[in-house]
């Protein structure tokens, strides 16, 4: 986006910014609703960034590790975290252990405090991948023959005119997709990083209904957690450029395959979070969130 010497600002990390902090105002308006102190959340802010930047990092690095060790490699890339690679996953395991550390501080409860940021992770989501885009390669799409694929444009090609050309430069499409490197503009991909916007947008109204229909805590978390595994497995990860860890299926022209080592993460979440759902009560009421000072014998 901007490059100021050493000092490189990039859309990806704009984007998520961006649209974590319009989910950010939705986690403080449902917060709200839900006798949560607001301030108390904006404190814990930092130590789940913190924590969630650490967490994505690591279990990138852990699930990728022909990219940091081995002939050739550096194994102090793994840090260098502005160069790219994140997991989601990872994330959310990260933000998870922050509150569970730090929300029983400010006298919340960690199931709750989860609740509400939940719209940070779905529009981050959107965010993200719409950021994939402009770095092209994080998300690549499979080779296919099938209609809706997405011809990559060659390094140079103008993007929506004039305007784009303001906003983007000449180099928006300078990253391409494994599968689209040295092909010049004539590759055909499955467009991933739209499915996998696609997967961000669907959670909103999945989380708008959960939020009305219960305040019970852990709620809203593992119906997120649930409703993301599953969509992200059936819409986005099939048709992505991953190495299949366990082959079930593939069909090169189509660019289709099963199982990557997302899918087979996402089966245990789904069966947790499916177990713990059928296990809450959905209409219990959650009135302790924030501590109330202790009452002295004689005051």
């Amino acid at each position: 986006m901007i490059e100021l010497g050493p000092l490189a600002i990039r859309w990806y990390g704009v984007l998520i910014a961006l649209f974590s902090l319009a989910g950010l105002s939705w986690t403080l308006r449902e917060a709200r609703q839900r006798g949560m102190d607001p301030d108390a959340i904006m404190d814990l802010t930092p130590w789940m960034v913190f924590f969630g930047l650490v967490g994505a990092r690591l279990v990138f690095v852990v699930t990728s590790p022909q990219l940091f060790f081995g002939p050739g490699r550096q194994p102090l890339d793994a840090l260098a975290v502005w160069q790219g690679g994140i997991s989601i996953h990872g994330g959310i395991l990260g933000v998870m252990l922050a509150v569970f550390l730090f929300a029983p501080r400010k006298g919340l409860r960690p199931w709750s405090v989860l609740d509400v940021m939940t719209p940070v992770a779905a529009l981050g989501i959107i965010g993200g991948r719409i950021g994939n885009i402009m770095n092209g390669t994080d998300t690549g799409g499979r080779p296919t023959d099938w209609a809706i694929g997405f011809n990559w444009p060659a390094p140079g090609t103008d993007t929506f005119g004039a305007l784009g050309r303001v906003v983007f430069d000449n180099q928006m499409w300078q990253f391409a997709p494994p599968a689209c490197q040295g092909a010049m503009g004539d590759c055909v991909v499955h467009f991933t990083p739209v499915y996998g916007a696609m997967v961000g947008v669907l959670l909103i109204p999945i989380l708008a209904w959960v939020f009305r229909r219960s305040a019970t805590p852990g709620v809203a978390f593992a119906t997120f957690a649930l409703a993301y595994s599953l969509l992200r497995s059936v819409i986005e990860e099939p048709f992505r450029d991953n190495p299949l860890f366990l082959p079930v299926y593939e069909n090169l022209s189509a660019g289709v395959g099963l199982f990557t080592l997302t899918q087979l993460v996402s089966i245990p979440i789904i069966l947790v979070a499916a177990i713990a759902l059928a296990r809450l009560d959905w209409n219990q009421t959650d009135a302790s969130h924030v501590k109330q000072p202790s009452q002295r014998a004689g005051t």
